[in-house]
């Protein structure tokens, strides 16, 4: 602590002293007492004007009978008129609003998804985001570091959390069912509440900055609110937040395949292959024009039931000496890469064990 913050600290704690005293906007009545309320409130009442309420009125044809038309979650201004969000909160969106600290609604616009990670970019108009939320460093995060969520859980507006970083944990611990964040290798758990609603809102450090975007929360079933805070770590959303302003597209490794996980296969043809365990994902279309196409990845024979035919195609079983267990590895460990570099796949081919270099290819709009 640099010694104007240590006369700010000196100051505020003996105003507690005496019974009462204000730091920012925020007066107190013999409530805070330590530093660490006093940083809690001070970064609280500074993020609370970038956080955004969005409710994302579905599609008619989405609806079941019973349903409730309006979809609703967290987002925060990274720029003037930019909000981030999570791309299954706006996902089959007929229209966007969304509301500010102070209660005042606004239309937005979907500028840029980023499924891959669960991102969303909305851009509204009219209005200049009272403040905005700057980045930190996910990868500094410490074991017991202090951490706090501000959003919308259960439609409570500006509703805030506190708990600490807990660990990285791998995605494939994170079970999911929409098909979204299939390109996050780790994500953050946090005990800092992250409830329905929070969906998309900042996870903070102690600085203000954001190191995390809110996403899920782990629950042992349905109708237990899980304790379990989980984020996308803030570096990734910050890397495709700039890749999606200035290209359109995440710019993360892909090989461009489809893959299918080799333990789904019949045992017989596993055997055809020469292969005694069903660790690895097979090679099933192979795309011209694609990195792995470039390469020489050899795809795989369908008849025209669309069963697999023998002999099968490359058989992927190790990237960068890594070992896969299926298709959820390849995909994240070749999704840690960026267009220009050289990811070296290990491949089960015609009964051996080959090794192919893939140059990764820019992504471009579809």
């Amino acid at each position: 602590m640099n010694a104007a913050r240590a006369l700010v600290a000196a100051a505020l704690l003996s105003g507690a002293v005496t019974g009462a005293y204000v730091t920012g906007r925020v007066t107190a009545q013999r409530t805070l007492v330590t530093p660490d309320e006093i940083n809690t409130v001070e970064v609280t009442q500074k993020a609370l004007q970038a956080v955004v309420r969005v409710d994302n009125r579905l599609q008619r044809e989405r609806l079941q009978p019973g349903d409730d038309p309006i979809e609703t979650g967290t987002g925060f201004f990274y720029k003037k008129d930019l909000i981030v969000t999570n791309y299954h909160v706006v996902q089959f969106q007929e229209s966007l609003t969304v509301t500010l600290y102070n209660g005042r609604r606004i239309p937005a616009r979907l500028e840029g998804v980023d499924p891959g990670i669960d991102i969303a970019i909305l851009r509204v108009t009219g209005v200049t985001a009272p403040a905005t939320l700057s980045f930190g460093s996910s990868a500094r995060l410490i074991p017991g570091q202090k951490l706090l969520t501000i959003g919308t859980p259960l439609r409570i507006p500006n509703f805030v959390g506190t708990g600490v970083f807990s660990v990285a944990v791998s995605a494939r611990d994170i079970p999911r069912s929409d098909g979204f964040a299939n390109e996050v290798g780790q994500y953050i758990a946090t005990t800092a509440n992250i409830q329905q609603g929070n969906s998309g809102g900042p996870l903070l450090d102690s600085r203000g900055l954001v190191v995390g975007v809110a996403d899920a929360s782990a629950a042992p079933n349905g109708l237990v609110p899980g304790i379990i805070g989980i984020a996308v770590p803030g570096d990734l959303v910050k890397q495709s937040l700039d890749d999606l302003e200035k290209i359109g597209v995440p710019q993360r490794g892909t090989l461009g395949v489809t893959l299918v996980d080799l333990d789904s296969l019949d045992p017989a043809l596993r055997q055809l292959a020469g292969l005694s365990s069903s660790e690895g994902a097979l090679v099933d279309q192979v795309p011209a024009g694609t990195a792995a196409a470039r390469a020489g990845l050899r795809g795989s024979l369908r008849n025209s039931k669309d069963q697999l035919l023998a002999p099968l195609g490359d058989i992927i079983v190790a990237v960068d000496g890594q070992r896969v267990r299926d298709s959820f590895d390849v995909i994240r460990l070749v999704a840690a890469k960026r267009p220009g570099q050289t990811v070296t796949l290990d491949v089960w081919r015609n009964k051996k064990r080959v090794a192919v270099k893939v140059t990764l290819l820019k992504r471009t709009l579809q």
